[in-house]
């Protein structure tokens, strides 16, 4: 064995015979990062994979989840399945972002180990940090301090996932975890403007923008193009640190098979970004040449998020590979696919192009 590798490596197992006889429940498993997550658990030869759809399986319900449970008799629950949104949806939402995130897993996760389920893994948010946390920001700071306000009720909603499993091992020995992955992005993201995170609303409001000024051009008939413009909201000083969707995939899988603590766990990229240079990037990475305008009234969110992931690569040799303009350039690659397959413009409304600047993880 090499002299820097960890000992645990020794003990870690491989992959295709872990999930070799075991019955996989993931919630959230049609979602953004849910598909990425079940497509690993096939490559991966679990023995059964089930999804529960909303249509079906509303998890707010104690009388669904218990159904689920007998029905499927999971030995593993990967609990994905959450109410997200960006800075607009939370304060819209706040109590129904906490009801419904706090009510799904804490049930979940009870009823879990009432079924005797032999893992449970908990997926937390980045939004759960205080808002001032010291960067990078390390898990023994995750309650030093209140969350940024915008994302409180969802954000300590979360959390408490993290006081049950850490409450369930101590009492009754539950194997559970609890992961903390950076924002995500990448390939099946949402791009609905009234719930989607900073990634996809810039990709589809450049698209907008582009695409409003070339009509507004061809309209008025005139000899000058009309110039478009995206307004971005903040000053653009925050800065982020993003996950690629199928590395955060991969993240999580590696810990359901390598890692049996309840401390809480980062997953991150070790990449971070200020908003104004993201939005400057993936403008280049589009040929976008309009004007970019900074909406200074609006919002700005945490001031910055940067993870500490030495963690993650210690306990379960966790480490993401996906550079992060790479991942982008698949994102818009897949975006400009969907919007050439319906044969359609990017969006049905004109108006104000705004961008939500402050994002959610899962």
């Amino acid at each position: 064995m090499s002299e820097n590798k960890p000992e645990a490596v020794q003990d870690w197992p491989n992959s295709n015979e872990f999930w070799k006889n075991k019955r996989v429940v993931v919630t959230g498993g049609a979602g953004f990062l849910g598909t990425f997550v079940v497509k690993k658990l096939r490559e991966r030869r679990a023995a059964e994979v089930f999804v529960p759809r909303s249509k079906d399986y509303d998890l707010r319900d104690l009388t669904v989840i218990r159904r689920l449970f007998t029905q499927v008799r999971p030995h593993i629950v990967i609990h994905l399945a959450a109410r997200v949104g960006g800075i607009g949806a939370n304060q819209a939402h706040p109590a129904e972002f906490f009801y419904d995130n706090l009510i799904m897993g804490v049930q979940l996760l009870h009823e879990a180990w009432r079924a005797g389920v032999s893992k449970f893994v908990a997926i937390g948010t980045v939004c759960a940090y205080p808002k001032y946390t010291p960067v990078p920001f390390r898990e023994e700071d995750l309650w030093n301090g209140y969350p940024e306000e915008t994302n409180a009720p969802y954000g300590l909603a979360k959390k408490m996932l993290l006081v049950q499993s850490q409450a369930y091992r101590r009492q009754y020995g539950f194997n559970s975890i609890f992961l903390l992955p950076a924002n995500l992005y990448g390939p099946g993201d949402n791009f609905d403007l009234e719930s989607s995170h900073v990634i996809p609303a810039l990709i589809r409001k450049f698209i907008e923008a582009r695409e409003l000024a070339k009509s507004a051009t061809e309209s008025a008939n005139r000899q000058g193009a009309v110039i478009p413009t995206v307004t971005v909201w903040g000053d653009g000083s925050p800065t982020r640190e993003f996950l690629y969707v199928e590395d955060a995939a991969e993240g999580i899988l590696l810990a359901t098979e390598r890692y049996n603590d309840s401390q809480p766990v980062n997953l991150g990229s070790a990449f971070e970004i200020s908003i104004k240079e993201l939005v400057e990037t993936i403008g280049r990475l589009m040929g976008f040449e309009g004007r970019i305008v900074w909406d200074t009234t609006k919002p700005n969110g945490q001031p910055r998020r940067k993870l500490d992931i030495s963690r993650a690569k210690q306990l379960f040799g966790f480490r993401a590979s996906t550079p992060f303009e790479e991942g982008l350039r698949r994102t818009i690659q897949w975006y400009q696919s969907v919007l050439s397959s319906k044969d359609q413009k990017p969006g049905v409304a004109w108006g104000e192009t705004r961008i939500v600047v402050c994002v959610k993880s899962t």
